[in-house]
């Protein structure tokens, strides 16, 4: 029979009201492996009512013990990462060792928020008038909800939800319908952990689901990952229903290299960051600036180095490069190869016909001689398609990157500490990689972009994260003995220190 991936609510496994599915596929065959129930809105009502009684429990509960049990949960993801990393590839096609990555770096936020204690700690102000203190701390918002896509199934998710119960909220992962397996089973780890019920939920579905969650007047607050056009929609509509909301939008990641680079250094790092996960990060390079003469050796070694690119389903463990989500994705990403070629680029490396046992493969694709009008420069074709745009010098490429309406994640390639630093203070972008393509920081700095890759004011996990899950207090406090002098009793006035 074909396995049917249920809700996670209240602590158990359910499929609720849901009466429609959808089908998981395994990119690598092409064959759907499984089903996933579609939320109703009765479901993500019954997340939020089991969300409430959770959190009216949990927000009680110390920092030491919920700092337990985030060390608790931190071990058993630990114990059980090749079992998630091979759930990851099987949905979502990407290889073990990438698979097993993106597992280590989200078990990392559940490392940095087993510090929780330290990072919540408040400030206290003696004797701010005469016999007055005054002091601040951060209390949880309540119930929050996390809209997370295909690309990363364990470590985005794990961006909201860990520092989100953390601090002392419920959450509601609405993951995305096409990788929904290891959103529960993740729920399940938290189980073992000692976390109560309905404290974490898991609703899968499409935007009925998304359209309750932003509407829900008890889901205080929302995180969100995926396009640019979806994050502005899930921006307004959350906020104009008075939630705070974190929405992280598309990118078109660009690197600069010098001629001082070291140009076979620069080569392999950018074909891994262009072509690793078949080009379905957020953080991916998908354009080289090359500036100056340096571009036709850059080219040459580029090419070579796609074409040396071993493709295969996660079960070869000599692939490098698995397929993309789906076969609309496929189908996408080649029809942005032909307009490439059709607007004049010069396609170095064609990926297209790469068809391998009927999965949905698109083979590594290299173009040269892209302009900023082509397509292929302007839209995220979230695929392996790398375009190179040659300029003269270092500012007519940090002023072309800067053009750009994206402004995720850029990095800059050379050995010149001044040009480097230079790149830095001037680009427009919200991570910045020198001499590293793909900037993602470590958990205890925050992840976001600039411009139209982000919607709010707050970027993602990390100390902003903590902000982003709670509010601050602010107390004032007096304790008066009986026989306290009359000029210090009230009056009729603004309190001024005396």
């Amino acid at each position: 029979m074909m396995k049917t991936v249920q809700h996670w609510i209240d602590g158990a496994s359910t499929t609720g009201s849901s009466t429609r599915t959808a089908p998981v596929f395994d990119p690598a065959t092409g064959q759907q492996q499984a089903e996933v129930v579609l939320a109703e809105s009765s479901d993500v009502d019954a997340a939020v009512a089991a969300a409430r009684k959770g959190f009216e429990k949990w927000r009680q509960v110390s920092l030491t013990r919920r700092a337990r049990v985030m060390f608790n949960f931190r071990n058993l993801v630990m114990d059980h990462a090749d079992e998630l990393a091979r759930i990851v590839a099987s949905e979502h096609g990407k290889t073990f060792g990438d698979a097993k990555g993106e597992v280590v770096r989200g078990m990392e936020i559940s490392e940095f928020v087993c510090g929780l204690p330290q990072l919540l700690k408040g400030e206290f102000s003696d004797q701010v008038s005469t016999e007055v203190d005054s002091y601040s701390f951060r209390q949880p918002l309540g119930i929050c909800a996390g809209i997370t896509p295909f690309n990363f199934p364990v470590m985005v998710p794990m961006w909201m939800h860990p520092v989100a119960i953390a601090c002392g909220n419920s959450f509601i992962l609405k993951p995305s319908e096409r990788v929904p397996s290891a959103s529960n089973f993740l729920a399940e780890l938290y189980a073992e952990a000692g976390l109560p019920e309905g404290v974490f939920n898991v609703v899968h579905g499409d935007k009925t689901a998304v359209d309750t969650i932003l509407d829900h007047p008890d889901i205080a607050a929302v995180s969100f990952v995926g396009s640019t056009p979806v994050a502005q929609y899930v921006y307004e509509r959350g906020t104009g229903k008075g939630k705070r909301v974190q929405a992280l939008g598309g990118a078109k990641n660009h690197c600069l290299v010098l001629p001082d680079a070291n140009l076979e250094f620069a080569a392999n790092h950018i074909t891994a960051a262009a072509y690793g996960s078949a080009g379905q990060r957020c953080m991916a390079i998908s354009v080289a600036v090359v500036v100056g003469s340096v571009g036709d050796d850059l080219v040459e070694r580029l090419k070579q180095k796609a074409l040396a690119v071993k493709m295969g389903p996660s079960s070869e463990r000599d692939s490098e490069m698995g397929p993309v989500i789906t076969a609309a994705s496929r189908d996408r990403i080649v029809d942005y190869i032909d307009r490439g070629a059709a607007a004049g680029a010069t396609l170095v490396v064609d990926g297209r016909g790469a068809g391998k046992d009927g999965g949905f493969f698109v083979g590594p694709t290299l173009f040269d001689n892209v302009s900023t009008d082509m397509d292929v420069y302007r839209d995220e074709i979230f695929g392996p398609v790398l375009a190179v745009v040659r300029v003269a010098t270092a500012q007519e490429g940090i002023d072309l990157i800067n053009r750009n309406p994206y402004g995720n994640g850029t990095c800059v390639f050379t050995n010149s500490g001044s040009a480097a630093r230079k790149f830095q203070r001037d680009i427009n972008a919200g991570m910045v990689g020198i001499n590293v393509p793909v900037p993602v920081p470590m958990a205890f700095y925050s992840f976001g972009g600039w411009k139209a890759s982000l919607f709010g004011d707050k970027h993602i996990h990390g100390p902003e994260g903590i902000k982003f899950y709670t509010r601050g207090k602010v107390v004032t406090a007096r304790w008066p003995e009986l026989d306290m002098p009359e000029e210090h009793a009230g009056h009729m006035h603004f309190p001024v220190a005396v």
